[in-house]
């Protein structure tokens, strides 16, 4: 019996051994799985962070062209102005012609003989 005894414990150790292989395996395979989850978290990761660069980069982008037509938009608005001050002296100009052309016709008229 003692041979049957060591047959079965071998059996037994066999199946036990089988167990833990399977067991193993099992967790080698969850392991490779969580580090393909956690190489694609890593990979979205890594394409959020490229894709909020370009975000703040286009941002930054717009941010820099409002400021150039904020300001262009000022230029025209004293171009206008200049542009307008200076017909406005041109009237004043030709008001004061106007007026002095006026004077001198007055000069001219024939006045009552006496």
């Amino acid at each position: 019996m003692p041979t049957e005894d060591r047959r079965v414990a071998a059996e037994s150790s066999r199946v036990e051994a089988e167990r833990f292989r399977a067991v193993a395996e099992e967790t080698r395979v969850a392991g490779e799985r969580h580090r393909a989850a956690l190489e694609a978290i890593r990979q979205d990761q890594e394409r959020l962070r490229e894709e909020g660069e370009k975000a703040r980069t286009a941002g930054e982008d717009a941010r820099e062209a409002a400021e150039g037509a904020r300001k262009a938009a000022i230029e025209a608005m004293r171009v206008t102005a200049d542009a307008l001050t200076a017909t406005l002296d041109g009237m004043k100009v030709v008001e004061e012609m106007r007026r002095t052309l006026r004077d001198i016709k007055d000069l001219n008229k024939p006045g009552p003989t006496s």
